[in-house]
């Protein structure tokens, strides 16, 4: 890595623990400042804008378990070597191996904070089918994370090079990530709050203090309709009161968009809930995947117009006027959020990266390209222990650069906190979302971005090298996708 953290090997079962919180007083913002090796290399402050593409609900074996080099499904004689049970635990019940499906439309399995300790099951990774067919049985509404979308039967499903040529072609001119893992053990919000802030937590009132941690159902329903427009208050429910990266990204006057495509939530609002409607989802509304407009530091700060549509991102991709940092965030028709098709997911991220390739910023810009959660879909590594949060399980990840490595590899254990960590290194000299330095504390129980088993996304990069060329791919590719 271009300067580099300890990692610590996923594939070893070592089971890495993290410092308790730390005690003593909080030193102000001004007396500390993080100083991390990154910026000590040279090159890294080439990157000037960071696009982070956010897809949904896909495990790294059901799309890259066959891609050479990869940490990928293991087979003998022509079979895999997991095989796993419906009824878990009972050695007498047959068991099912995992096979290829082309259909363009996945069920998955449930994929909430409980569903992940099941799916675990203590390292032995075989909860999957158990879960995905329990689901279907019992499950009032298919829009709930805790339910399936299928029988269940197609978690053991994975796809192969034929079914997803774009995603193939970026991992085989680019950088493949083979052990990115979710960094909260849970559904979308969550997820999606870590994403922006390292964290999920339940907040009594407006005070970063007030904050419990919540790695599951993190608040109440947000207002509907409510439009975002300054002078107009947001809804009490839910308050987001921690912490996020916009908080130190304004402060340090870096410039950052969140951009949401118009359309609907695929998942319910609650975690545990098994009936709710379909909710719309714009810019303007606060959602599941659009948490930022209920910060309180994104609301005190007067951000709100900064969270646009994803229209809005194109446009500035392609006239040069990208900001530091963007996230761009599907909606359930393209997010490949079951039951959303998988051609629809890839040719609109195809559409987004094409966008950033025409553009001026290409030369300048890093792409991080994931899906925010393993949806219920089997995967065979078992997640590092970090704290009582996470890891969650691995997803599919790739560093779109002109900088980054060819047909690269990665097997370092990375999570999302290291999308934050690479930002602060760049844009914030260093500085970390930790109560001690960041000017607002929180009673966050650790500091991620400085979690010895994380790795560091700038070993993806060859600064010395001469910027590549894009790579623009057909929007609609042929594939063997059916149905």
């Amino acid at each position: 890595m271009l300067g580099l953290l300890l990692l610590t090997s996923c594939q070893s079962g070592r089971t890495v623990l993290m410092p308790g919180p730390r005690r003593g007083p909080l030193a102000p913002a001004s007396a500390r400042r993080w100083r991390s090796p990154v910026e000590r290399v040279e090159g890294i402050h080439k990157i000037r804008h960071v696009v982070v593409v956010m897809q949904e609900n896909r495990s790294f074996d059901t799309y890259f378990g066959t891609f050479p080099g990869a940490d990928g499904i293991r087979f003998r004689h022509g079979r895999s070597v997991a095989c796993l049970r419906v009824r878990l635990g009972d050695p007498h019940a047959p068991c099912h191996h995992l096979y290829v499906d082309h259909a363009d439309v996945n069920g998955g399995g449930p994929h909430g904070f409980r569903n992940a300790t099941v799916d675990l099951d203590h390292g032995r990774m075989d909860g999957f089918l158990h879960e995905g067919v329990l689901a279907h049985d019992h499950c009032a509404d298919p829009n709930n994370p805790v339910c399936s979308n299928g029988t269940g039967l197609d978690s053991l499903g994975y796809h192969t090079a034929s079914d997803l040529p774009n995603y193939w072609a970026y991992a085989r001119h680019f950088v493949l990530q083979d052990h990115m893992f979710e960094p909260i053990r849970s559904w979308s919000l969550p997820e999606h709050l870590w994403q922006v802030s390292e964290w999920s937590a339940l907040c009594a009132d407006r005070s970063p203090s007030s904050c419990v941690n919540r790695p599951g159902l993190v608040g109440g329903h947000v207002k509907d309709g409510w439009d975002g427009h300054e002078g107009v208050p947001p809804s009490r429910r839910p308050v987001y009161a921690w912490t996020d990266l916009t908080y130190l990204m304004h402060r340090d006057h870096v410039s950052w968009g969140y951009y949401v495509t118009p359309g609907t939530e695929p998942d319910c609002r609650r975690d545990g809930a098994f009936v709710c409607r379909q909710v719309s989802q714009l810019a303007v509304t606060p959602g599941i995947w659009n948490p930022l407009p209920s910060f309180v530091t994104v609301q005190q700060d007067h951000q709100l117009r900064n969270i646009r549509a994803t229209s809005t991102f194109v446009h500035q991709a392609r006239t040069g006027r990208l900001p530091a940092v963007s996230w761009v965030i599907p909606s359930g028709r393209v997010s490949e959020h079951p039951p959303g098709r998988v051609s629809a997911g890839q040719s609109y991220v195809t559409r987004l990266v094409d966008s950033v390739m025409r553009g001026p910023d290409w030369r300048s810009t890093a792409i991080f390209l994931a899906w925010d959660d393993w949806g219920g879909f089997y995967d065979h590594v078992r997640p590092p222990h970090v704290d009582a949060n996470g890891f969650g399980f691995r997803v599919p990840a790739m560093v779109i650069s002109p900088y980054g490595r060819q047909g690269y590899v990665d097997h370092q254990t990375l999570s999302f906190d290291a999308y934050v960590k690479f930002i602060e290194d760049d844009f914030l000299h260093g500085q970390r979302l930790d109560p001690r330095t960041d000017g607002r504390p929180d009673p966050r129980p650790d500091v991620r971005e400085d979690n010895p088993a994380l790795g560091d996304v700038a070993r993806d990069f060859d600064f010395d090298r001469r910027p590549r060329p894009p790579l623009l791919l057909p929007v609609h590719p042929h594939t063997t996708l059916t149905g």
